[in-house]
């Protein structure tokens, strides 16, 4: 089968998870090729610049696809002008909130014009969260597939063997306000260990430094369900998150990590330090994390549920 991928990078997010998708089913025979579009580097023209570009790729190259898979809202503008009769949509997070919070409440109501036009252009629509495949049932009637993203855990063998760095702390993600790094930033004199960023960094030097570390926080304003999360639940490093988006689906308080309010830095420096002196309970939750990623969110689990999408 040959499939086309369209995304603005392949990195990250949901186009990180889009190539380690492809590779995967490249592994099982599928020919995916990754859409390369150019855009202009400037925040408010980045999508639109994508867009325009990517419509004018596909309209020159009328190379046949057994399906096209777009991986946000702008790519399935895109979408559109391939020639495949199969097309899907993925999206990680309600995008037209995510807009608003980003822009303004203007934007964010042409980009819920935009989040239609992309549906009506899409026989199937994805997500990597319960929360977003609610969300959009009871905004607008979508019906979206349950997708989740599988923890690829073969590639953890290639992580070196690292000693532990006492009370180190470690942000993981991108240096941007939805993130909230610049909450955590804030309240960094105030935390009882050494915080270090990993904002730009190889998969393998960040899971490195995850690993040596004793602790992942995920400030975040906004969310679907990070990656980053599953990746310190199977290295069994603790985790304290914001109860934003889908984090709460794998972030069981108590039992898998550790939930606090977003935008609250109080509470957020308390829940640290304690959790730092408590090993009893980050045993519990590390055992308890593990298992459940292992039970569902691994290729092993999950590798059907995707052949099944493009096959069906």
């Amino acid at each position: 089968m040959k499939i086309l991928y369209i995304s603005p990078r392949y990195e990250g997010g949901i186009g990180g998870h889009a190539k380690r998708v492809a590779e995967k089913l490249c592994e099982h025979g599928y020919d995916v090729k990754l859409m390369q579009i150019p855009h202009i580097p400037i925040k408010k023209l980045k999508n639109p610049s994508f867009t325009i570009f990517g419509i004018l790729k596909s309209l020159i190259n009328r190379e046949k696809f057994d399906a096209v898979h777009a991986w946000n809202i702008p790519s399935a503008f895109v979408m559109k002008y391939v020639n495949s009769n199969k097309k899907i949509l993925s999206v990680h997070g309600v995008y037209s909130e995510q807009v608003e919070i980003l822009y303004s409440k203007t934007t964010g109501i042409l980009a819920s014009k935009a989040e239609l036009r992309a549906f009506n252009i899409s026989d199937k629509l994805t997500t990597d969260s319960k929360t977003v495949q609610k969300n959009y049932k009871e905004k607008i009637n979508a019906n979206f597939i349950y997708l989740p993203a599988p923890l690829d855990t073969k590639k953890f063998n290639n992580i070196n063997k690292i000693e532990k760095k006492k009370n180190q702390i470690v942000y993981i993600g991108r240096d941007s306000y939805e993130k909230g790094i610049d909450i955590l930033k804030n309240i960094e004199s105030k935390i009882n260990g050494k915080v270090v960023y990993c904002t730009n960094l190889p998969w393998e030097k960040t899971m490195e430094i995850l690993k040596s570390s004793n602790m992942l926080i995920v400030p975040s304003r906004m969310e679907s369900i990070p990656q980053v999360i599953k990746e310190a639940f199977y290295l069994k490093i603790p985790v304290v998150a914001t109860n934003v988006g889908g984090v709460s689906e794998i972030v069981k308080h108590n039992t898998t990590g550790i939930l606090i309010p977003s935008e609250n830095p109080e509470k957020m420096i308390s829940v640290i330090n304690n959790l730092l002196d408590d090993h009893l309970l980050i045993d519990q939750l590390t055992k308890n994390a593990f298992e459940f990623i292992i039970k569902n969110f691994t290729w092993e689990v999950l590798l059907s549920k995707y052949l099944e999408l493009y096959e069906k």
